[in-house]
């Protein structure tokens, strides 16, 4: 649906938000993945927000468009997500971590409302949402899935299992969204183990695919739309990411994928560019 101005602003500020929240759950954790989670905060703001289908107080709802994680390890921006759009309170996410929290380290499914999937070993998601897709349409069901997959974990091999058979079947309730940020937990991802080029490859498995920034949520927005709208094949969305996005010191920097700020000037410096950040926002809207 068309985006106005107003929203797109409160968009933004809802993932600036977002991004906050994380490093304040982070540092309380004391573990836990950093630049990822930053860096699809626009991606899953949009989706929450904006794009996707669902009722955040009736979460089992039939009819709800499904989101399926299978970058496991991005589940706190996933987890506060959910919270800010209302599955549960916000002040949970400060127990990410933590001895009998909903918030495990990585999602397991129904531990909290929203979530659909377990993920912890990567590729699996891939395959979870590929049959949810399939089962969509054997029962002649309207909700759409989503699976969110990271760069990195396109090495795996089941992963091009999945897609190959979600273009031959087609699925075209099927959207892949893939947070391309160029790193992964040893590197970068050209120099760890080449993707490219990864348009023509999704192409070749027989999807349509769409090239967006990631921190653009007209651009996210709109290329759901169009996904939305092709009934001939699935759609594969490559959203170009910055990890670690918003806490300058973390931006562009393998090493932030698996690990919190320490508590004291590394959380300060993070919270202190997120809220620049957020004043950038309302600026450029003003």
């Amino acid at each position: 649906m068309p985006i106005h101005d107003r929203k797109v602003k409160k968009l933004e500020e809802t993932a600036n938000a977002i991004r906050q929240d994380l490093i304040k759950m982070l540092v309380s954790a004391g573990s836990g993945h950093s630049a990822g989670p930053l860096g699809m905060a626009d991606v899953f703001t949009a989706l929450y927000f904006h794009i996707i289908n669902h009722r955040p107080k009736n979460p089992w709802w039939e009819k709800r468009d499904r989101v399926i994680v299978s970058n496991g390890h991005v589940c706190p921006v996933h987890y506060a997500a959910l919270a800010h759009s209302g599955y549960f309170p916000k002040k949970e996410l400060n127990t990410l971590r933590k001895l009998g929290t909903r918030l495990q380290g990585h999602p397991h499914r129904r531990s909290l409302p929203g979530i659909e999937n377990a993920a912890g070993p990567l590729g699996q998601g891939t395959s979870v949402g590929v049959g949810v897709a399939l089962a969509a349409q054997m029962q002649n069901a309207r909700w759409e899935t989503f699976v969110l997959t990271g760069d990195g974990e396109l090495e795996e091999g089941q992963v091009w299992e999945a897609f190959m058979m979600a273009g031959n079947l087609p699925l075209h309730n099927l959207t892949v969204i893939v947070d391309r940020n160029n790193i992964q937990i040893d590197g970068m991802t050209e120099e760890v183990q080449a993707i490219e080029p990864l348009r023509e490859k999704f192409e070749a498995f027989g999807f349509h695919v769409i090239d967006v920034d990631g921190h653009n949520i007209r651009a996210i927005v709109d290329a759901c739309d169009q996904a939305k709208a092709i009934y001939e094949k699935p759609v594969a969305i490559i959203a170009h990411t910055i990890p670690g996005k918003g806490v300058e010191y973390m931006e562009w920097d393998f090493n932030w994928h698996g690990k919190p700020p320490k508590p004291g000037e590394e959380t300060r410096q993070a919270l202190h560019d997120l809220r620049t950040l957020g004043g950038k926002i309302r600026s450029e809207h003003e």
